[in-house]
């Protein structure tokens, strides 16, 4: 790497000022010590010489001050002695030194006037001296002074020496540094320089930016615009490959565009649970992180092209410091096009609304899964006053907005779009209610059904997964309130508001490969197999939040049940149950997490035999990409839910598969298994049937797997997030809407109470 001129001048010069100071500093130094020791020496030998002086001069002979000065005759820095009378007269010098001292220095005359020692620096005709006068007296009278000389040339030789080594520690410090920096700085430049030519010409061969800390923030920088040229390059790659074939397929791209149409210039409302962006303290660092939702993926393109807002609870631990004083910020953080606004929620409204009613009431409720639902008159308080708040916050940043449209998810909030409505008759509200809807009976334990269906019905578009779902969810409606049910448009009427009822069968994104080409792969495959001790000739895998609804340990069983129906795969067959702790709060989850432990363990100690186990219990959180190598080198995926609105691990599995090998085993009682229809479909309560299906998919065809996998693909693709993103929306923004009401003046929220049916 070259430098510029301008770097290297400004190092040479800082370098070499600091150096020069730092070299005069020391030479000061050393030259006060030198003069000090000078001094010193020569008070020294004066003082050592004055009685003998004192006694010749007393006596006035001069042949005995002649000899005293003549012993310090050749001396190497010491030039001479000289005894002068009281007039300041030589009267002995040092063979030698006459020449060198010219006439009499002033200490000299000085200390001889004031009969004191004298001692200074001087110049004589051929160099630099120093001369100590000491006086000599008796019996109180000045007799004259001893003078010692020294030779302090060598006092200048530092000066000298220190320049010099200035010199050449300005030159040794500049070549250091500028090959500290051309190595710490030139080869990382040049690499990320490389990285982004290669990233921008389309050549990029997957390496990685430079890890140096100091390029930490640059690199992090330069990571998502890698990420977005590539999301960008590959975008309108898939666009123009779609239009090439004359494709209707959706992508995130066509999904945007298609909005902004449909919209109108209104913007989308998105109101969830979960938040799509959480900060959380990692370190002394704040970082962000997107949950595992494929909601983010559908919802992010709408609300990005709408420059819409996602309301959601505050969950983690930074949150609060990264928002502004209402909780509102910008997202994505690496590149904001949308608000999120954030909702923090007490430890009781918490308690309550959603570990009590949501998820101790409505989610065994709706999921026949064989456990108890428990309903409280203080979760259901509790449950009212959150989706309270939650409106609130809705009707507050829609202030202002003509005909926005509100897209309200789950089961938390059935009470929102009756409480919207009411104040914004303008606004087209919409429902996705992502878990399934029982059958009326069932629906009927619940001691506040008719409030939640009315609050429900104040949506103009309830969403579900599959038809059923909206079948049962109408005849509730029909037995349970007073309506009008049109069964020929499914649709509701209740109190002169149309509520339509609609499948959009929820699924994952599709980019036709399964992942990116440079997701590192090899070291995913090799980390899955360190994971779990080796490498089986049959992988099985499960992927779940370790939920009662998931048919786990019913899984197992089918495991267990197949070792003994066909012992031959005793060694062979590994099942891999990848399985994230959830909802640990609640106690049937805890007993949950214990019992498919436990049963694990138990199916390994009757089969165990040395280092093989057929049973892996991985019960810890996976990322996606952690999960996607067990994805692709299973040969069978196990999902067993004993009752799911639709199941997405079932089309991750079949995205992943862009080998189109592998078989998927599906529940019966899963929404997948109505698209899904090249899956083996089975009856989880059914062990030896679930065991026979595990030995059909290890011993089935490659040719077979590969049709059957071929054909779930193409379902996916064609049916992709995207499209029930646009499908919904579409259809709500079609919807016409009430506007004579628009400002019509109306009271503050309050929960509603069970006389609102």
């Amino acid at each position: 790497m070259h430098l510029s001129r301008r770097l290297m001048l400004s190092l040479f010069g800082s370098v070499a000022v600091v150096s020069i100071l730092f070299a005069a500093y020391q030479t000061l130094s050393e030259m006060h010590a030198m003069r000090a020791g000078v001094e010193r020496q020569a008070t020294l030998l004066a003082e050592s010489q004055q009685k003998a002086a004192t006694q010749a001069l007393k006596d006035n002979s001069a042949a005995e001050m002649q000899a005293l000065a003549g012993e310090f005759q050749n001396h190497e820095q010491l030039a001479g002695v000289a005894i002068y009378n009281a007039q300041g007269q030589a009267l002995a010098v040092t063979p030698g030194l006459d020449r060198q001292i010219g006439q009499t220095p002033g200490a000299v005359v000085q200390d001889i006037r004031e009969q004191r020692p004298r001692g200074e620096f001087f110049r004589s005709p051929r160099e630099p001296m120093h001369v100590l006068a000491l006086p000599l007296q008796a019996n109180g009278g000045s007799l004259g002074a001893l003078a010692v000389y020294n030779n302090v040339s060598f006092v200048a030789a530092p000066l000298l020496r220190q320049g010099l080594m200035g010199v050449a520690q300005t030159l040794v410090i500049v070549g250091i540094t500028l090959l500290i920096v051309h190595w710490s700085l030139g080869r990382p430049i040049r690499h990320m320089a490389k990285w982004l030519h290669d990233l921008r010409t389309g050549d990029g061969a997957g390496d990685q930016p430079p890890k140096e800390g100091m390029f930490t923030p640059l690199a992090s920088e330069a990571r998502h615009l890698a990420a977005s040229l590539h999301n960008a390059r590959a975008a309108a790659e898939e666009e123009a490959r779609l239009r090439d074939a004359a494709s209707s397929q959706w992508t995130a791209e066509r999904l945007r565009i298609v909005m902004q149409a449909k919209l109108q210039g209104s913007r989308l409302f998105a109101v969830s649970n979960r938040e799509p962006y959480v900060h959380s303290h990692q370190g002394k660092a704040v970082t962000w992180s997107v949950p595992p939702s494929g909601l983010v993926t559908a919802l992010e393109p709408v609300l990005r092209a709408s420059d819409g807002v996602w309301i959601a609870q505050a969950t983690g631990d930074a949150d609060k410091e990264t928002a502004d004083d209402s909780g509102s910020l910008r997202v994505p953080p690496d590149h904001p096009q949308y608000s999120l606004r954030r909702i923090w929620l007490s430890e009781e409204e918490q308690e309550g609304f959603y570990f009590g009613f949501a998820n101790e009431g409505l989610w065994p409720l709706c999921h026949i899964a064989h456990t108890r639902p428990i309903f409280r008159g203080t979760d259901w308080e509790q449950y009212q006053a959150v989706n309270a708040k939650f409106a609130q916050v809705v009707l507050e940043e829609m202030r202002g907005e003509t005909e926005p449209a509100v897209l309200v998810q789950d089961y938390h909030f059935a009470l929102l779009p009756r409480m919207i409505k009411e104040r914004r008759p303008d606004a087209r509200v919409a429902i996705f209610w992502h878990i399934p809807w029982p059958n009326p009976e069932a629906f009927g334990i619940c001691p506040w059904q008719r409030e939640l269906l009315d609050g429900m019905l104040g949506a103009d578009l309830i969403g579900f997964h599959i038809q059923a779902h909206c079948n049962n969810f109408l005849e509730t409606v029909d037995r349970a309130i007073e309506s009008r049910v049109d069964w020929e448009h499914f649709a509701a009427n209740r109190h002169d508001h149309m509520t339509n009822v609609r499948p959009f069968p929820i699924s994952v994104a599709f980019n036709g490969n399964g992942a990116s080409a440079a997701d590192g792969w090899a070291a995913g495959r090799d980390a899955l197999y360190r994971e779990i001790g080796g490498k089986p000739l049959y992988l099985g895998v499960g992927v779940d939040r370790v939920d009662y609804t998931k048919g786990i340990p019913e899984r197992l069983r089918g495991i267990e049940r197949f070792f003994e129906m066909y012992p031959g795969f005793l060694e062979k067959f590994t099942f891999v149950q990848i399985g994230a702790p959830s909802r640990t709060h609640i106690k049937r989850y805890q007993e949950l997490m214990d019992e498919v432990g436990e049963e694990a363990e138990r199916i390994n100690r009757r089969f165990r035999s040395g280092d093989w186990r057929p049973i892996i219990f991985l019960n810890q959180h996976h990322s996606h990409e952690q999960i996607l190598p067990y994805y692709r080198e299973a040969d069978v995926c196990l999902v067993t839910a004993l009752h799911d609105g639709m199941n997405l691990v079932a089309k991750e599995f079949v995205v992943a598969r862009k080998d189109e090998q592998g078989v998927l085993i599906l529940s019966r009682f899963a929404g997948a298994s109505q698209e899904l229809t090249d899956a083996l479909i089975v009856n989880p309560y059914d062990t030896d049937a679930l065991a026979q299906a595990i030995y059909t998919a290890l011993s089935m065809p490659p040719e077979e797997r590969q049709a059957r996998m071929q054909r779930m693909r193409a379902v996916v693709q064609e049916n992709n997030v995207y499209r029930w993103a646009g499908d919904l929306i579409g259809e709500l923004a079609a919807i016409r809407v009430q506007r004579s009401e628009r400002h019509v003046h109306r009271p503050a929220l309050v929960p509603a109470g069970r006389d609102a049916a």
